[in-house]
């Protein structure tokens, strides 16, 4: 995403109350021992002429701060100190909350950026999505299936039996995101502060700006589009705003974080709320792309909800929910078991990957003796948890692992329940 919104150029572009960011400034002084102009600038991601120039002019007015002296003769480089009446001042804002770091953008903004955003610029091709998939040995018809589900953005219900890699084709449809995408430090509303990018899921992309005779708004970061997986631990309240009372901010939710990105639900119907409860939650934003959060006060709240939704299942779908709610999903794709073809060369894959020379032989008695003699399904886990039992066996004989019948029996009969 190349139209990163611009430089404010004054108080009104950066969407910003001077007496909110007078308190966050104030805030960032108090705790943070900054007291150059144009560190607080670059602390603030504001550029100084016109905003935090403004900002200290108003503070040193109020009495808030003194001028104690300076590097240069410029105005940027002068020294700022809080007076006793300005360090009340601090310690009052961070009672209101504590949030202190870079200026937050106001919602409205950055429901304007979100809207403008594309999850990708051109369709995905096959050859792209055979490329993406290519760690992973699956039936063709499958690729065939995701292919149109990828392009189209919209909810994908992938379900089937366990170990057959649903997770790792909900990562695979994420290597088609190829752009990059926006997100801000914090956005605020009512002068409440919600905090949104979060290091665990926003990658920042090196940008050089010096190419460019643009100046662009410092409190928005390009990022590689977000992969946010959660699963059985979900609840109805981590939907929402998350209000820290401490604090007296909030972190935003899962979708939230999402946006412009894919919002992975894995092992859907495992969690700690009713899968119809879950639905129900995602009927209005599934449907208009706008989601409904609650502030403390108990107003409501209007966002943008662009995440690409990957539900992923081992339970029948039919069991989860019922014909209207599946109906809302777009794509539902079943991932069956693997062939025995398949499951042969996913074996050969893993033996490679782990230095262990593979035997064609001693696999097809690990099917007959295993899976044919015991009417065992093939799962795409179990060649890398059998080669794994070897391993470990070997480990702890001290000897190099083997692919033959002995180590194999070893790993099945650790490895398989049998009744």
């Amino acid at each position: 995403m190349e139209n990163r919104p611009p430089q404010p150029k004054n108080l009104e572009e950066s969407g910003l109350d001077l007496r909110f960011l007078a308190d966050l400034t104030l805030k960032v002084i108090y705790t943070g021992a900054i007291t150059i102009g144009d560190e607080l600038a670059a602390t603030l991601k504001l550029p100084y002429q016109k905003i935090i120039e403004e900002v200290l002019r108003f503070l040193k007015d109020e009495k808030l701060c003194e001028i104690k002296g300076g590097t240069t003769y410029f105005p940027f480089s002068w020294r700022y100190e809080l007076t006793e009446r300005g360090r009340a001042r601090a310690a009052e804002a961070l009672k209101d909350n504590s949030y202190v770091g870079p200026a937050p953008v106001a919602l409205s903004d950055y429901s304007s950026v979100v809207k403008k955003d594309k999850l990708r610029e051109t369709p995905v091709s096959k050859d792209a999505l055979i490329d993406a998939f290519s760690r992973l040995v699956l039936d063709p018809r499958i690729i065939d299936l995701l292919g149109p589900a990828v392009n189209s953005s919209k909810s994908i219900f992938l379900y089937g039996p366990p170990g057959n890699g649903k997770t790792c084709i909900a990562e695979g449809m994420a290597k088609c995101f190829t752009t990059y995408t926006l997100v801000p430090y914090a956005i605020t509303v009512d002068n409440q502060i919600i905090k949104l990018f979060d290091p665990s899921y926003h990658f920042e992309v090196e940008v050089n700006e010096e190419k460019s005779s643009k100046r662009y708004d410092k409190r928005w970061i390009m990022i590689k589009r977000p992969i946010v997986e959660v699963g059985g631990e979900l609840t109805l309240k981590e939907l929402d705003l998350i209000y820290e009372e401490k604090a007296r901010f909030y972190e935003s939710p899962f979708q939230l974080k999402a946006n412009g990105g894919m919002l992975l639900i894995d092992d859907f119907g495992r969690q700690r709320v009713a899968p119809r409860d879950l639905l129900n939650r995602w009927i209005v934003p599934l449907e208009k792309r706008i989601d409904y959060l609650t502030l403390h006060t108990g107003k409501k709240i209007e966002v943008p909800f662009s995440p690409f939704i990957v539900y992923a299942t081992n339970l029948d779908p039919k069991d989860l929910v019922d014909e209207a709610f599946l109906r809302r999903i777009s794509y539902k794709i079943g991932i069956n078991d693997p062939s025995e073809e398949e499951y042969g060369e996913i074996f050969r894959r893993v033996c490679l990957a782990k230095g262990i020379e593979h035997a064609g032989e001693t696999v097809n008695y690990l099917v007959e003796k295993y899976y044919r003699d015991e009417k065992r399904a093939f799962r795409a886990c179990h060649p890398r948890d059998l080669v794994d039992h070897i391993i470990d066996q070997a480990a702890y004989r001290g000897v190099e692992p083997k692919l033959d019948r002995a180590s194999l029996d070893y790993a099945a009969g650790s490895y398989f329940v049998t009744v």
